[in-house]
């Protein structure tokens, strides 16, 4: 009898944490074994009970916290992180729970600070989060992943480091005490796997990698734009190659929409400076106002009215305004007139008539032209 009672006693965390680290380790010695995979699966699944409870049970914040402890006590977060493409359907689902989870939890009467499971990924253990990126080098496992990533990146401290690890696999990746923000990037870093994995990669793993690319570029808003401004070059040949040139329709028009979005923040004003300055950006922004489909012209329109607004044009921009003025002039009237509903984009291209009317006949150097704080009428701010 005494038998049929131990059996029915609940399972403490750390043997919990202690069984699924062992049979991650034999999956990875033997994948595809089913009964790894089962004994796997159970284990998962009663891991997500003591972090979510059920209906009629919630959990115990306890409980929780003696689970963290064990998490990080045996390196699991890291275990999970790479093997989790190898994970059965369900089992990759619950993974994703758990990682929500414990990703968030805080001690009832800890100090206010970071959570303690991020603290120690980003302190210690960073390759959780390299690995994580990395899951979308598999259609199985792009989006559990991109669903745990964009749950870390609320933390500005993830964000760094994948903005700035460069490390190859295998390697450690980088530590926040070896973040150097002024040292330009080589572009081999995780980070600029997105671009690849966008405009590469099947229609679900380019929509989850593109959401979790845009969670970056727009959530720290100090971070991106230091980092903006380091990679200048590198960064928008690639955007702009990659990802506004892209065959797919989809990533296409997104791309330029999260191109207006970076440029007309406010934090990120020297970086739309340095974008608008460029004739060859420029030219980008016209083919877009020439493309078959309206939303690409329409999402076109938002960075091009930039340069047209920009007191300050380059001698570059504004050679090629001047030259393309007329055609300017018949274009823009008639410009996807049919959005007659839109008071906002009619006002904006009244305005931009009007500016690109004014331009000389010649360019102008803007150091040696007077300067003069310009009321257009055309939001080139986003709060």
């Amino acid at each position: 009898m005494a038998f049929f009672f131990n059996r029915a006693r609940p399972r403490q965390p750390s043997d919990v944490v202690r069984s699924i680290k062992e049979l991650l380790f034999r999956l990875s010695e033997a994948p595809a074994a089913p009964k790894v995979e089962d004994d796997l699966a159970k284990q998962l699944s009663q891991m997500k009970l003591i972090v979510q409870g059920t209906q009629e049970v919630d959990s115990s914040p306890e409980q929780v916290q003696a689970l963290v402890q064990a998490i990080i006590q045996e390196d699991l977060l890291y275990d999970l992180a790479r093997n989790i493409r190898s994970l059965p359907f369900e089992a990759r689902k619950d993974t994703q729970t758990i990682f929500s989870h414990v990703l968030r939890f805080k001690p009832i009467h800890g100090p206010q600070t970071d959570p303690p499971v991020i603290s120690y990924i980003v302190h210690n253990r960073p390759e959780v989060v390299i690995e994580l990126c990395r899951g979308y080098e598999y259609s199985q496992s792009a989006m559990p992943c991109g669903i745990i990533l964009r749950e870390a990146l609320k933390f500005d401290v993830v964000a760094a480091i994948i903005l700035y690890d460069q490390s190859d696999e295998g390697e450690p990746a980088i530590r926040l005490t070896d973040l150097q923000p002024a040292v330009v990037q080589s572009g081999d870093g995780v980070f600029w796997k997105f671009f690849h994995w966008i405009d590469r990669g099947s229609f679900e793993v380019s929509a989850d990698a593109f959401t979790t690319f845009r969670e970056i570029l727009t959530r720290h808003k100090s971070l991106v734009s230091s980092y903006l401004t380091s990679n200048f070059e590198l960064f928008f040949g690639r955007y702009n190659t990659f990802l506004v040139q892209s065959d797919s329709y989809v990533t296409k028009r997104q791309s330029i929409k999260l191109l207006g979005e970076v440029l007309l923040d406010r934090a990120n004003y020297n970086v739309m400076m340095a974008y608008v300055e460029s004739g060859e950006n420029l030219k980008l922004c016209m083919k877009l106002l020439r493309d078959d489909r309206k939303m690409v012209q329409y999402e076109g329109f938002h960075v091009f009215k930039v340069f047209v607004a920009n007191p300050n044009k380059s001698v570059a921009v504004q050679r090629i305004l001047i030259n393309n003025r007329d055609r300017l002039l018949k274009f823009l009237p008639k410009f996807l007139e049919d959005r007659t509903d839109d008071d906002q984009f009619t006002d904006e291209k009244s305005f931009l008539v009007r500016q690109i009317e004014l331009l000389p006949n010649e360019p102008i150097d803007p150091n040696r032209a007077p300067r003069e704080s310009s009321r257009s009428g055309v939001n080139t701010a986003v709060a």
